[in-house]
């Protein structure tokens, strides 16, 4: 079960969406955000809090730890070579986040931050999503980056009622591959150079998961009915 700490806030604009096929009205989950103290307990040993500019110093830090290692599949950090670099990232992240198009997330392992997961977008039309992430080299093999996009897809799913999340990745990048494939995500084709990653183009595996799918996971994996996150 996902408890999620922080109060939710009903947003100013409503988006006129449809029912879903179950007759549940899934106008009013979303028209909810969560306020800027969100928290969210993935587990006993992790959790994640939104990033605000009070996080810049750390995030520098984490990030010039690990630029090598991020630089690899992520050529952005590149351009991330000072803290005020780090704060104009994070003004666009929040602008996101108040134009209702998703949020960016640290990630806390016993206390310490080590990565980031976010929405590339939320596409509220069409109710779907894309992930993104990158993790410290020390945090990998722990499952902890599994666990935060599992608590993704849950609120995804289950608070906002979306109806799709992505994930893409690099092909040869086979650490971030496993993980959508580990949570059940369908390969759908592979998109032919489509990244340009310091001297080459690159191609991406592009993944789904799909809310009826998530469902299924569900009964599958649960003898009783799956109750709602509170």
């Amino acid at each position: 079960m996902v408890v999620f700490e922080s109060s939710w806030l009903l947003l100013p604009q409503v988006h006129s969406l449809p029912s879903d096929k179950s007759g549940e009205d899934t106008n009013q989950s979303f028209n909810i955000i969560p306020m800027t103290m969100f928290c969210c307990r993935v587990d006993d040993q992790t959790e994640l809090r939104l990033i605000d500019r009070q996080h810049s110093e750390e995030l520098f830090k984490l990030l010039d730890a690990n630029r090598d290692h991020i630089r690899r599949w992520h050529p952005w950090v590149d351009v991330i070579r000072t803290t005020a670099a780090v704060e104009r990232a994070i003004t666009s992240w929040q602008q996101q986040y108040t134009n209702n198009r998703g949020f960016y997330s640290g990630i806390w392992y016993q206390g310490r931050f080590c990565g980031v997961i976010n929405h590339l977008n939320v596409d509220w039309a069409n109710r779907w999503t894309a992930l993104g992430y990158w993790l410290d080299a020390g945090h990998q093999g722990k499952g902890i980056m599994t666990a935060c996009c599992r608590t993704m897809i849950d609120h995804s799913f289950n608070v906002w009622k979306l109806n799709r999340i992505t994930i893409e990745c690099a092909t040869e990048n086979a650490r971030s591959r496993a993980i959508p494939e580990r949570l059940g995500f369908k390969l759908e084709g592979i998109a032919r150079e489509i990244e340009w990653v310091h001297d080459r183009h690159v191609d991406h595996a592009m993944y789904s998961l799909l809310r009826s799918e998530y469902k299924n996971q569900l009964l599958q994996n649960s003898p009783e009915k799956p109750s709602q996150p509170t």
